[in-house]
């Protein structure tokens, strides 16, 4: 797998991504060093590993779902720039 400088403008073009020369020069490189990485790692021989969902042997962190109180809707819209009688209101960014 490579890839190559074209390639790498393309995709900086897509992001909208304005590299200099040097940039382009040192990503150009340091993707293909990823690539080769990921080529290295297809030469490993995996039948005999089971798949798995994370890295290291994560468990569930979040907290149980218990009701609580929460701030009274006065003091929230209180806050807010502006407001109306039960709802914040925000700039349409929709047209």
């Amino acid at each position: 797998m490579s890839i190559d400088r074209e390639q790498v403008e393309h995709v900086a073009l897509l992001a909208r991504l304005n590299l200099s020369e040097d940039e382009l020069t040192r990503l150009t490189g340091d993707l293909q060093a990823i690539l080769g990485f990921f080529d290295r790692l297809q030469e490993l021989d995996t039948e005999a590993l089971a798949p798995m969902e994370h890295v290291t042997a994560a468990a569930n962190v979040f907290r149980d779902d218990e009701l609580r109180p929460s701030l009274p809707q006065d003091q929230a819209l209180a806050a807010s720039a502006d407001h109306d009688d039960e709802f914040f209101r925000v700039p349409q960014v929709v047209d």
